[in-house]
């Protein structure tokens, strides 16, 4: 909450006229570098957030609805308004620091005051202090608004308070964080929220500070790793150690003393806790905390005597009474000062950039897959914390639990009706989840080491089921054979995804009244735990008596319950779910609004709350043997396949997506038929029919080479049809509602009956298309005569089946085929595919079509990767379950080689084991008592070798995804499917939460093995949870994000910064969809000319994305670019390039070179060393480039003619001009081929070619009169213009899709007055108004 408003102050600067006269900038491409993906912004969701005057009047509706909008617009408007215009700045005052000026907003809590203070330099060592305005305390929870007298100029006063024990133990803390600040160990290990950042050391300092210095030299040479068709991947590089990197020690030994606690006699001198500190100097000193501060006692390690020594340094702040005592503590801590101050130096002068975002937390853990070695050192805090009873140890609240289930339903319940309401509700939903996270995962790991006490220790370990910190722990087993019908083990494994599924989707409805669990899912150790807080009562009685709706036996008894039909009918609506009725077992008929299994608990606490959500969504009937048949279609695709178990169901964005589509069929069904009663002329017949049919007739011909073909072929033309179609159906359907109603009435109602036919409606007088998640479930009697007719519900299901097959994974290869914003590792080609809704046991069948596509061989070797691991991790699972603790990491290290190395793996056990003594068999039978998860097993782990590992790979992928492997082996493997080791060991280690030691691993060792036991260093738990969102963040988000689209920049960039404001208050300072608002904000300060403001910004963005996403995540790599291209329009070129070998390597570890990124990549790097003059290394880079999209974007595309243009440049600079002149014939065939003679790109080219021919001339007779030796026969020395770096950066702009439009004033005035005109008739949609914007460029 300290962090909210944080980064908000520099933005009220900027709200300058973005544009400068008779220029106007349109965002060409903003593909994915400007766009908050997809899957960020909730489709349905429409945009409420803010409209600005003008284009309140362009709608003239006089819809009574609309006008409700509009003013709710306008009041959202003002109250942003109020929350933006007040800023001011006070004047602190602080003992022994000069007094200094913050800037504050009206918004913010006192308490923000006082983080702020606790992080800045000068004041970080106070920690016990109040505030205080004209001699009256402020309270530390006031909003600076409602403060009386608080104003522009105030004087507010720091003054130190007396310590409780609390307090003194809450300032010993900070300065042991303040100690360890900038020590990367936590990052390593993963704990406290921190995670590593690599910008500054590989910038070699902050680049923001580099302007004020002189200009830098410029050093281009690349390492050798990043050559284009290099084959070394060093893994070192990943984490590049800086010069300054360590850490200056300020003291040996900073520790809480073993004399603690205060005996009685000296609690009643004021004593609270006693410490023990060891100097550099190696003095001992035992010190004393009272209320009035910290002072030295005469206590030595034998004896007590806590009597004050002489002199006693009395100060309030130990960092004070350790300057006195250490001059190396003094001298060291003012280093590291600087240190921690080198984001605060700037702090007044950069705008408030609160946040140093290497330090801030992250709000969840971010874990390393690799790590250097680490000194262990001693650290008494460190090892406090793990051993006392720090349960949900939180804010330094020692021992006190909390009680998360009322936090996280006590902050659903905060009011929502203003903005400020929503703003203060969702920062609290989200700091309250953050934390329930973090606990949960550190509960679920304390549960698989065995440091927890189940609740039924008497049960069967896998049975077993705990209680820690007010959360509940099951483990992903079938306990009781609760699963045995549905895939026992299988089944009970990925129940649990699938109730967090329901959990996220019934979230985000946010039906007041209805109240899920806080539910995360946690993989660790080979076993999977699912972490939920509790419904209060519910562990005092049993489950039969607390259930009120639902069933807890699979549909034998049933109850129903009017509340909980209510509220589940409303979210239904928005979920797509169907009320029906279930038979019981006495026979009576129940009505449901939900799946069977889905039960409702009313809690003490009088809240209605439902659990075991896993069927929410209708059962994929591809992956299940039912009695019916499928579609023709579905079953030659291979369908259906018989999966592992039986709770395999269809993604909410796949049902959406096939609601949408079929409102759209339903449209023009009616509208064509509408069409020719209204004409009577039968001749007159719409092309939508006719383009409707033949859809109809082209979905049915589906199949997999053909489908291959056609998806390239069909890209284009199915777009400009759907749009059109669309159009046209929607006016038919407006004009004649519009006719002689009476005439048409009875005819209109039987086309509605055939629309709703034709799309298989469950009503046949409307448009409802809704499913029955019940409707396959195995043991459950529906009750025909209260619902629609079964047939009808369970074709429904199988039309949204057979539309994932033959429409959603055609529909994602085509969108591939532009490269736009192409996925570059497993975890984004899963996010894009789970956008479509296409689950990911639907792969084999996406690897197998993406093999047909030859533009897509880098997504196919992509997804064979991702196919490959996932099949390895579900062998490892059950492999690290029958492994002992004492051997997890010879265990890993042996599978990884068995996995990736193609020499004899031999049996790791044979006469190493050090304890394998006859005492340790007798343990084994005591076992059961100690941790009862460990394995009772010998060591079968060792048994593993190379040939039965693929061979379980090759079983997994059959039974598992239906994907037939090609190689029996990793290097037949690797070879067949392009691959390398480094990517896969990057993306195995992810999925499993193996941290591996950072070093050069030979992966092409034949006789020695790749990995070894010290190469394991840590196992971290992969958590799964719901994310909750900033709302109204992403209405003035997509709101800007229009305003950009029609023109009005300065409106778009205005809506986006306070879009980042809400961001921040609700989020904090650390957030990944904050990252990608910071990229789009750098985006618009460069379109604007601001080449600067872009380089802060986008200097925040990559920090925050390393920090977030991780430090090589494919986001980071886009972010690294972006900085890249902003540090040169700057004049930083060396930075510039230090940058783009930063992104390509990061790439080369993720993907490998073959990639449409990397291709964007080398264009870039290439330009900036053919700026720099060097020639050769820039050939290099650009020939790579134009190889790579010649593959990907064919021969003759666009890009392809600009990569041949810059490589002729760059051949004649180095006066090779025969090569030169064939490249830009080869730019020149294209140009003409695709743009014609007259276009001035042909001419431009034409131009090029003479010039060439000409120079190529001079030089030929220059060479003919050596050759013939002629007097005096010399090369003369070839003249080289080297390019304006104004004239790289506008071909930097080029590839990078971004266009600068030169377009006078008056064009700008008829364009947007065009675009107005259009808006009011409301006869054209956005798309088009798009596409005219791209006929102005």
């Amino acid at each position: 909450m300290a962090l909210g408003s944080s980064l908000n102050e520099d933005y009220k600067a900027n709200n300058k006229s973005p544009t400068r006269d008779g220029e106007m900038k349109i965002l060409e491409d903003s593909n994915k570098n400007a766009d908050v993906d997809k899957k960020d912004i909730d489709s349905n969701s429409t945009v409420n957030g803010v409209c600005d005057e003008k284009s309140l009047e362009k709608k003239g509706d006089n819809d009574d609805e609309q006008e409700k909008g509009n003013a709710d617009e306008n009041k959202s408007k003002d109250e942003v308004v109020f929350i933006q215009d007040v800023g001011f700045s006070v004047k602190i005052i602080s003992p022994g620091a000069d007094p200094f000026d913050i800037q504050v907003s009206s918004m913010e809590l006192i308490q923000e005051i006082h983080q702020l203070l606790m992080d800045r330099e000068d004041t970080c060592h106070r920690t016990c202090f109040s505030l205080q305005l004209d001699g009256n305390t402020l309270d530390n929870f006031a909003e600076l608004k409602n403060i009386e007298g608080l104003k522009e100029g105030s004087v507010i006063k720091v003054v130190e308070e007396p310590y409780t024990m609390r307090e003194a133990r809450i300032h010993v803390r900070h300065v042991r964080d303040l100690l360890k600040s900038l020590d990367p160990a936590d990052a390593y290990n993963g704990v406290e929220c921190n995670s590593l950042s690599f910008l500054n050391t590989v910038t070699q300092g902050d680049i923001l500070e580099k302007k004020k210095m002189r200009p830098e030299s410029v050093d281009c040479t690349p390492p050798d790793y990043i050559m284009p068709e290099g084959k070394d991947r060093p893994l070192t590089a990943l984490q590049p150690q800086h010069k300054d990197q360590k850490v200056p020690q300020c003291v040996k030994v900073l520790t809480t003393s073993a004399w603690n606690p205060p005996p009685g006699h000296r609690k009643i001198h004021g004593d609270l806790m006693y410490l023990y500190v060891v100097t550099l100097e190696d003095k001992h000193y035992h010190i004393s905390a009272c209320s009035r501060g910290f002072y030295i006692n005469q206590s030595t390690e034998d004896e007590f005597n806590p009597k004050p020594a002489t002199p006693s340094h009395l100060c309030h702040s130990l960092i004070e009474l350790l300057n006195q005592i250490s001059p190396l503590f003094k001298r060291h801590f003012a280093v590291l000062q600087k240190k921690l101050g080198r984001h605060f130096a700037v702090l007044q002068k950069k705008r408030n950039q609160r946040h140093p975002f290497e330090r801030v937390a992250t709000p969840y853990q971010i874990y390393s897959w690799t790590a250097p070695t680490i000194d262990h050192t001693i650290d008494a805090i460190r090892a406090e914390d793990t051993f006392s009873s720090k349960l949900g140890y939180e804010e330094h609240i020692p021992g006190q639990t909390r009680d998360w289930n009322e936090e996280l339903q006590t902050t659903r319940e905060l009011p929502r009706k203003s903005l400020p309401e929503r703003l203060l509700r969702e920062r609290a939903i989200f700091k309250v989840h953050s934390d329930f996270v973090a606990a949960a995962t550190r509960g679920a790991m304390a549960v698989i080491d065995g440091n927890v006490m189940a609740i039924n220790p008497g049960e069967e370990a896998k049975m077993q089921m705990f209680i820690w910190n007010n959360i509940f722990f099951s483990l992903g087993f079938d306990v009781r054979d609760h699963y045995k019908e549905l895939g026992g083990d299988a089944a009970a494994f990925v129940a649990p995804r699938n109730d967090l599924q329901g959990v996220r989707v019934y979230s985000s409805v946010d039906l007041p009244g209805l109240y899920t669990l806080g539910t995360v899912v946690i993989d660790y150790r080979g076993y999977r735990v699912t972490a939920q807080s509790i419904i209060p009562g519910i562990l005092e009685r049993e489950q039969e008596q607390s259930v009120v709706y639902g069933s807890i036996d699979f549909g034998k008894t049933v109850l129903s319950h009017p509340k909980y039909l209510e509220l589940l009918n409303k979210a239904g609506q928005q979920l797509k779910i169907l009320p029906h009725h279930v038979i019981n077992d006495k026979s009576e008929s129940v009505e449901l609004c939900s799946s069977v299994e889905c039960k409702g608990i009313i809690g003490n606490d009088g809240r209605y709350y439902i659990l075991d959500l896993l069927r929410t969504f209708p059962p994929d009937v591809n992956f299940l043997k039912l009695e019916e048949e499928l579609s023709k279609e579905t079953k030659l695709l291979g369908f259906p396949i018989e999966h592992k178990h039986k709770l395999c169901c269809l993604r909410q964005e796949l049902i959406d997506s096939f609601v949408d589509s079929r409102y759209m069929m339903f449209i023009k069904y009616a509208a064509y038929h509408l069409q020719q009663i209204n004409m009577k002329n039968e001749e007159i017949i719409s092309t939508t029919g006719k383009a409707k049919d033949k859809k109809e007739e082209e979905e049915k011909k589906d199949f997999e080479t053909e489908e291959a073909k056609k998806i390239v072929e069909d890209k284009k033309e199915e777009e400009e049809k759907k749009d059109f179609e669309t159009e046209e159906a929607k006016k038919i359907v407006e004009s004649v509602t519009d006719g002689n109603k009476l005439e048409i009435e009875e005819s209109t109602k039987n086309i509605v009956k055939t629309a709703a036919i034709a799309v298989g409606s469950l009503k046949e007088t409307e448009f409802d298309i809704r499913f029955n998640p019940d409707i396959y479930s195995p043991g459950i009697r529906h009750c025909e005569k209260n619902d629609p007719p079964l047939n009808k519900q369970r074709q429904l299901v199988k039309d949204a089946a057979e539309f994932l097959l033959t429409v959603q994974i055609p529909s994602f290869i085509r969108d591939c085929l532009d490269h736009s914003s192409p996925p570059m590792d497993g975890i984004t080609l899963s996010d894009v595919m789970h956008n479509r809704g296409i689950n990911i046991r639907y792969l084999g069948k996406v690897c197998n079509l993406l093999s047909k596509v030859k533009q897509l061989e880098y997504l196919h070797s992509i997804a064979s990767g991702e196919i490959i691991l996932r099949a390895a991790k579900h062998i490892f699972t059950t492999y690290l379950q029958s492994t002992e603790m004492m051997y997890l990491s010879v265990a890993i290290a042996h599978f990884l080689n068995c996995f990736l190395y193609s020499g004899v793996v031999n049996n790791p056990m044979q006469g190493v084991d050090e304890f394998q003594t006859k005492t340790n068999k007798k343990r084994n039978k005591r076992r059961g008592r100690s941790n009862p998860l460990m394995c009772n097993d010998s060591n079968e782990w060792a048994n593993l070798t190379p040939k039965s590992l693929w061979q379980q790979l090759k079983h997994e992928l059959k039974s598992y995804f239906d994907y037939d492997l090609l190689g029996n082996d990793i290097e037949s493997v690797i070879e067949a499917y392009s691959l390398q080791k480094v990517s896969l060991l990057r993306s195995f280690c992810l999925k499993t939460g193996i941290q591996v030691l950072l070093r050069d691993y030979n992966f092409d060792s034949k006789n020695k093995l790749i990995f070894y036991e010290e190469d394991i260093l840590n196992i971290f738990p992969i958590v799964k949870h719901i994310n909750p969102r900033a709302t109204d963040a992403y209405n003035f988000y997509t709101t800007g994000q229009s305003k950009i689209q029609q023109g009005y920049l300065k409106d778009g960039y205005e809506l986006i910064n306070e879009a980042l404001n809400l961001l921040n208050n609700v989020y904090g300072a650390m957030h990944p969809e904050i990252a990608q608002c910071l990229r789009m904000i750098a985006r618009l300060n460069y379109i604007m000319g601001e080449h600067s403001e872009a380089m802060a910004y986008q200097q925040k963005a990559v920090l925050m994305s390393e920090r977030v996403n991780g430090i090589d995540h494919p986001y980071t790599i886009t972010e690294y670019a972006h900085l890249a291209l902003y540090c040169f329009a700057n004049s930083q070129v060396s930075t510039a390039l230090k940058l783009l070998y930063r992104a390509r390597y990061l790439a080369l570890i993720v993907c490998g070179e073959n990639h449409p990124e990397v291709a964007l990549l080398d264009s870039n790097i290439s330009l900036i060393l053919h700026a720099v003059g060097e020639y050769e290394l820039s050939l290099r880079f650009l020939e790579k480039a134009l190889a790579l999209n010649i593959k990907y974007y064919g021969a003759k595309s666009l890009k392809v003619a600009v990569s041949y243009h810059l490589v002729a440049r760059t051949q004649s600079c180095m006066g090779n001009f025969r090569s030169a002149l064939n490249s830009e014939k080869e730019a020149y065939a294209i140009y003409k081929q695709q743009l014609g003679d007259n276009h001035e790109k042909t001419r431009e080219s034409s131009e090029c070619l003479k010039h060439l021919t000409q120079q190529a001339v001079v030089l030929q007779k220059k060479m003919n009169e050596i050759y013939t030796g002629k007097n005096g026969g010399s090369l003369p020395p070839i003249q080289i213009q080297p390019p304006s770096m104004g004239s790289v950066l506008d071909m930097l702009n080029v590839i990078n899709g971004i266009l600068f439009v030169q377009i006078s004033q008056e064009d700008i005035e008829n364009f947007k007055a065009e675009i107005e005109k259009r808006q009011l008739s409301e006869e054209i949609n956005g798309e088009e108004i798009k596409t005219k914007e791209v006929e102005v460029q």
